[in-house]
């Protein structure tokens, strides 16, 4: 229907504006989306070229360059993760809290974490003689490793530079004492007074002790692993293991970790070698037999005089035992998972717990909720808290069985028995609760070795004279069940530990 005052003259002309009008608009949207595909195509192009260069060598990185900084001047986004590591976050059963801390002449921190000892005190006489016993505080992340064992109040026991493995940046201290020979270097250093090593180094764990400078390919630099590795191969039946040549690129992005996660001790004799005790397996039994076959103690237990042993921070030998060692997820997937940043894929070194990057760290692989995931992993803590709780409590009270039979004038051969139980009890209760997952990395493993703790406490009852638990049967029991006591099982004899500790002998506590 035309409009009224539309006239045969009008008509073109108006309908020419149109056609021109709608050329413009059509030219202006062309003309935007050509440059929007360029604009695309310049980013892929971008994109690309960034992925094929995944850093810009800003400064030079040589196998001598020891500062983090530095190297971060080439790697900016995983030094800005790495000093991250200063945070202090905790989680329900892991991580730590900043407790203010008054700066003295022999501990300049302003802040430091929650003692341990003070919140659990049956930890303090489980290892009442030793070092532990003195300071044994939760974890701070990786920044503050080599300031933390510094300042420990264990020192007041007498350490030695071994201790230095695993807190600080020892790869060019290593090789400037062996004048090349990296072997060399970590004898010198193990024997040293830990004063003496300490004026040696200055940072803690850092970049060059993980990393290749010309290829940024992976590498072990550490000894006591490279040793303890082929020792553990070889109980496996692999023969003649070398970590540099036959470790997978998976392998290693948990063997890395594995030279300072690991239990360890210090050889007894002068030459105070870090030693990583894998000879016949990683399981806490394999250890606990090796430890005994070479007749090795820590430290005698001050209220008891048993022999007993140590457990360090296991996580390597307990992870390996998990379903998750069994899947082929090495370390490094869960506490340093992969991120984009741009076009890069890049590890993040903000090396922290799971639980405080779960998108990240396990729904890669999981799809559930974050908070169903955080769900999972707590209640496999909780229980193993809870199976912790009941073992030290029977630990207890078992110590408090074996002076009670020594100041009835027990004879020695019994008492003897009693303490080479105490010995495997406390190491395997330790073993559990220094393992910083708290259960998590194989939950079934950590409840057989508390389980097998608690038999070594039945034993050394039963060595006492002390009968195992009687089961009786109430009154009101059906007449077809029987009401006399059930007797306790005949147990074998129970295996001669090593022979107690000459305190002159004793080895330093680790820091």
């Amino acid at each position: 229907m035309k409009s009224p005052w539309d006239t045969p003259d009008t008509v073109p002309a108006r309908t020419w504006r149109s056609v021109v009008a709608v050329m413009i608009i059509a030219g202006l949207v062309a003309a935007a989306g050509a440059i929007g595909v360029t604009a695309l195509l310049v980013n892929i192009f971008q994109r690309q070229q960034e992925a094929k260069n995944p850093f810009m060598r800003v400064v030079e990185v040589t196998d001598d360059t020891v500062d983090p900084a530095v190297w971060g001047m080439n790697f900016p986004m995983q030094y800005d993760q790495y000093i991250r590591t200063v945070d202090m976050e905790r989680t329900r059963f892991g991580g730590s809290e900043a407790i203010p801390h008054t700066p003295d002449s022999s501990d300049p921190r302003a802040m430091t974490t929650r003692s341990k000892i003070e919140m659990n005190p049956r930890l303090k006489r489980m290892w009442a003689g030793y070092a532990f016993a003195i300071d044994y505080r939760e974890k701070r992340g990786h920044a503050f490793m080599l300031e933390d064992q510094t300042f420990t109040q264990r020192h007041k026991k007498q350490q030695y530079g071994n201790c230095m493995n695993c807190h600080a940046s020892m790869y060019t201290t290593y090789k400037k004492l062996g004048e090349g020979d990296i072997q060399a270097g970590f004898e010198k250093v193990n024997v040293m007074k830990y004063q003496d090593a300490r004026t040696l180094v200055e940072h803690p764990v850092a970049c060059i002790d993980c990393h290749d400078p010309e290829t940024m390919q992976l590498r072990i630099t550490r000894p006591a692993f490279k040793t303890g590795i082929r020792a553990a191969k070889a109980a496996e039946g692999v023969v003649d293991f070398d970590v540099d040549t036959m470790a997978t690129r998976q392998e290693m992005r948990t063997f890395v970790c594995a030279q300072c996660h690991v239990e360890y001790y210090f050889a007894p004799d002068e030459s105070r070698r870090l030693t990583f005790p894998w000879h016949k397996g990683r399981r806490a039994d394999d250890i606990m037999a090796y430890y005994d076959e070479i007749n090795f103690n820590d430290w005698q237990q001050a209220d008891t005089g048993a022999p007993m042993l140590k457990a360090q921070h296991p996580e390597f030998e307990t992870w390996s035992q998990g379903t998750h060692a069994a899947a082929g997820v090495a370390c490094a997937d869960c506490h340093m998972p992969y991120m984009r940043k741009g076009a890069l894929k890049i590890s993040d070194h903000h090396v922290r717990s799971p639980l405080l990057n779960i998108n990240n760290a396990c729904q890669t692989c999981h799809r559930a909720p974050e908070e169903e995931l955080r769900a999972r992993v707590e209640r496999i803590q909780e229980r193993s808290e809870e199976m912790l709780d009941i073992a030290l409590d029977g630990l207890m009270d078992f110590i408090d069985a074996i002076l009670e039979a020594r100041a009835t004038g027990m004879e020695d051969d019994r008492l003897n028995e009693a303490l080479n139980c105490q010995r495997a009890a406390t190491f395997l209760i330790d073993f559990v609760e220094a393992e910083n997952s708290q259960g998590f990395h194989a939950p079934q493993e950590s409840a057989r070795i508390f389980f097998k703790a608690m038999d070594y406490l039945r034993k050394g009852n039963i060595a006492l004279g002390k009968p195992a638990a009687v089961a009786t049967v109430s009154e009101t029991a059906p007449e077809s069940m029987s009401t006399s006591p059930v007797e306790a099982p005949s147990t074998p004899p129970i295996e001669s530990g090593p022979p107690p500790l000459d305190p002159a002998a004793a080895p330093a506590a680790g820091v």
